[in-house]
């Protein structure tokens, strides 16, 4: 259980930094700011893989988008891969009793 809680806040804050970033871009916060800069920076590097999967017109909303895939897909990632932890831990418990002699 405390494998999946984990893999399920890593799969929440790495979309928290994502949705920050599309709101601190479609806002049009300060990109020389320090901590827009680096929550940009870091966001970018997340969305990595689904960059310009969709092309639309429109800066902003190419951006969210695109980033709001990216998010969407880390939490259904994050919450598959929990989901098979906790089936995991509880498949091995399981079985792992079966195949013991008293």
């Amino acid at each position: 259980m405390g494998l999946a809680r984990l893999i399920r806040t890593v799969a929440g804050l790495v979309a928290l930094v994502i949705v920050l970033g599309i709101l601190l871009f479609v806002l049009s916060a300060n990109p020389h700011n320090a901590i827009v800069s680096d929550i940009h920076d870091a966001a970018n590097w997340l969305v990595g893989p689904f960059r310009n999967i969709f092309s639309v017109k429109g800066q902003k909303l190419n951006l969210a988008l695109n980033w709001g895939l990216a998010a969407l897909v880390y939490l259904l990632l994050g919450g598959l891969l929990a989901s098979l932890a906790v089936r995991g831990v509880a498949g091995g418990r399981r079985f792992g009793r079966i195949g013991r002699t008293a």
